[in-house]
């Protein structure tokens, strides 16, 4: 089984972060989005990996091949966002054989390796995976038969047929190439790949499904990635190879190589980067701090820090996003509990 993840689109629900950065690169636990979805890839089997790339994908490439992976990678570029049944005919070359399409700014908990399985055990055209949520009118949704066979899928609808909505991770067999050249665009100009599986129902193809029993987040917005943040951190197993100096380490807590903490506090589940220097301050938990860091008389909590920042009297700052090489420095008193998303290479004085 091959692997196609897509890394592209423009992130605008998360600007400012996204001017610079392209989303699926955005640190969880200070590792990519996007290397979630190639682990996951991965680890159910995929030995050829494409990857969508479109806007700074530049950035994406040089992220990716800074790590070694067990797996070839083949970067795709596609030009304009035009739908997820786009990126596949924009891929027909690479796509030869059975393959999972994963949309690079989901994380899943339980990972794919028991839906692919499945998957290749019932032999099906396509299988779709499906999760309960309590507000399915937002999603993609899908409608069962009283045989557990699905009916047709419904984008986003006013009345919900069932509570199911579909995940961002899609197995397929080379049919749905056919699919995709057969719809056309939607309302939004775009060919959904909602469209394109039901075409394959409504052409006698078969669509199975299985369903997500843990948690599944498709990291859109700044919320969804601190929410991401906190339950990742929450699985987290203590760590400790820098070194304290007159503080208090409470919790499972990692900390890198080459970190220094000085008269400080720092309460987990939270994770300090390599080479950080933290001072009289107060790290809290669910936080992450990318490498080369410095927070100085500040409190931090609930939230995620980007490598190469410096928070000095920041006060106090709660489930806040900021970016890389942010300066946030305090000359006068500022209000507490601050919530903030910066974008890279920005400085706060206040």
């Amino acid at each position: 089984m091959k692997g196609l993840i897509l890394s592209g689109g423009y992130g605008t629900r998360l600007r400012p972060i996204t001017y610079s950065q392209q989303k699926q690169l955005i640190p969880i636990a200070n590792k990519p989005i996007l290397f979630y979805a190639i682990e996951d890839v991965i680890e159910a089997g995929a030995k050829e990996i494409g990857i969508i790339i479109g806007p700074n994908k530049e950035q994406v490439i040089e992220t990716v091949e800074s790590e070694d992976w067990d797996a070839k990678i083949e970067f795709i570029y596609q030009d304009e966002p035009k739908g997820l049944a786009h990126t596949i005919l924009v891929a027909e070359d690479f796509l030869d054989d059975e393959f999972v399409m994963y949309l690079g700014d989901n994380i899943l908990r339980e990972r794919i390796m028991e839906h692919a399985k499945k998957f290749k055990e019932n032999n099906c055209d396509a299988s779709i995976m499906l999760t309960e949520v309590e507000n399915p009118q937002q999603f993609g949704v899908a409608d069962i038969n009283e045989d557990e066979t699905i009916k047709r899928l419904i984008e986003k609808p006013k009345v919900p047929p069932s509570n199911l909505a579909l995940v961002g991770i899609y197995f397929f067999k080379p049919v749905i190439l056919e699919a995709c050249e057969n719809i056309k665009p939607s309302w939004r100009n775009e060919l959904e790949i909602t469209d394109a599986i039901q075409w394959l129902i409504d052409n006698g193809y078969e669509v199975g499904w299985t369903k997500v029993e843990g948690w599944w987040k498709d990291t859109g917005k700044p919320e969804d990635i601190l929410e991401v943040n906190r339950l990742i951190l929450a699985d987290i197993q203590t760590k400790n190879e820098g070194t304290a100096e007159n503080s208090r380490i409470i919790g499972r807590v990692i900390i890198e190589k080459g970190v220094e903490i000085k008269d400080s506090i720092v309460k987990g589940p939270s994770l300090i980067g390599r080479d950080c220097l933290i001072r009289n301050s107060y790290i809290g938990p669910y936080t992450s701090i990318g490498n080369e860091c410095v927070i100085e008389d500040t409190e931090i909590e609930d939230s995620i820090v980007m490598e190469k920042s410096e928070i000095i009297g920041g006060g106090r700052i709660i489930e806040s996003l900021i970016g890389k090489e942010v300066k946030i420095k305090r000359k006068a008193d500022l209000p507490n509990g601050k919530k903030l998303v910066v974008g890279d290479n920005s400085e706060i004085v206040g």
